[in-house]
């Protein structure tokens, strides 16, 4: 495969990923870029996420908001959706091989990896 070509504009959203810990969908992404980048088009925005995430350079989280959310964050990690908020949050567990050990036992195929994501109602709705 080619090398990527280096683009600003998507070093901007890489940029601007990185900063955030809140897991921003497109549409955020896009509004953010915006102000460095003010003519770039939201169909700029969804290629290039689309391409970092084929690549592996971000994560993208499929949540049943029907939203997708970004995280450049790739390291294996978990996440919680808040149902009610609908915010999207890292949670600091430590993997446990035994669940990807109890999955292989089960499944004949090779297992390469998992996403798993808990779902509930965040502190700060809790307290509404």
């Amino acid at each position: 495969m080619a090398a990527l070509k280096y683009s600003r504009q998507r070093e901007a959203i890489i940029d601007f990923l990185q900063t955030r810990k809140d897991h921003p969908s497109a549409d955020m992404v896009y509004m953010n870029v915006r102000k460095e980048f003010p003519n770039i088009s939201l169909g700029t925005v969804y290629r290039n996420l689309t391409l970092l995430s084929d690549l592996g350079v971000i994560l993208r989280l499929h949540l049943e908001d029907g939203v997708d959310h970004f995280d450049a964050t790739t390291a294996p990690h978990f996440h919680f959706y808040c149902t009610q908020c609908k915010s999207v949050l890292d949670l600091d567990l430590e993997d446990s091989p035994s669940l990807v050990t109890s999955a292989q036992e089960q499944f004949a195929g090779k297992i390469q990896g998992h996403a798993t994501y808990f779902y509930g109602l965040c502190d700060q709705c809790i307290h509404k």
